[in-house]
């Protein structure tokens, strides 16, 4: 089956081929110029996810993925939430959201019992212009003191999963793949699409 991801994201667009496995041929929106960058407006992970499966779908044919993922920590309101890939600025790298991350923790005060948090991903599926079903996945877990591991990628390296002493930046793809909130969100849009559980709406 064939799935379009309506981002550019080369390790979002591999993990999600890895995580569903070879059912699934996917790619992604760098062979198309055409599309331009979908602006994300909207007030939520869904309604950021909505936004743009539908626009991809308009002008792609097939079915079209959208994930919008974030980290909400706790200490900080749940933030960086739906601002998490520009917690920094719009061109930050990595490690300057994961510095500012842990900044505005220090500033906040919270100590190590408070910096619980949580990985969220909400996907959409959409073809034709229409949505035909949005999956939530979310892992729990804390933030780190610092920075541990290079595997992953944005906050991984700062995330201690429920469970576990090492955080997603230190564990191994395979692991990760079996527990992260974007493995939980796309194990129901297989189920949707495999085995006809649907519809099915968050």
């Amino acid at each position: 089956m064939q799935l379009i991801v309506a981002s550019r994201n080369v390790h979002k667009t591999r993990e999600i081929q890895q995580i569903l496995g070879s059912e699934f041929a996917v790619r992604d929106l760098r062979a198309c110029p055409e599309i331009s960058e979908i602006i994300e407006s909207g007030t939520s992970f869904e309604e950021n996810a909505k936004l743009k499966a539908l626009a991809v779908s308009r002008k792609l044919p097939g079915l079209v993925i959208a994930d919008d993922s974030g980290l909400e920590v706790d200490a900080l309101g749940g933030a960086p939430g739906i601002h998490s890939a520009r917690y920094a600025g719009t061109n930050a790298t990595n490690r300057e959201k994961i510095d500012r991350l842990l900044e505005e923790l220090a500033r906040a005060g919270a100590a190590k019992d408070a910096r619980r948090a949580q990985f969220r991903c909400v996907l959409a599926l959409a073809r034709n212009g229409e949505v035909l079903g949005v999956f939530e996945g979310i892992i729990e877990g804390q933030i780190a003191d610092r920075p541990r591991g290079a595997r992953g990628f944005g906050y991984d390296p700062i995330f201690v999963p429920k469970g576990f002493q090492q955080t997603f930046g230190e564990l191994g793809p395979a692991e990760k793949n079996q527990l992260s909130h974007r493995a939980r969100a796309l194990e129901k849009l297989r189920a949707f699409l495999i085995l006809g559980r649907g519809p099915i709406k968050i």
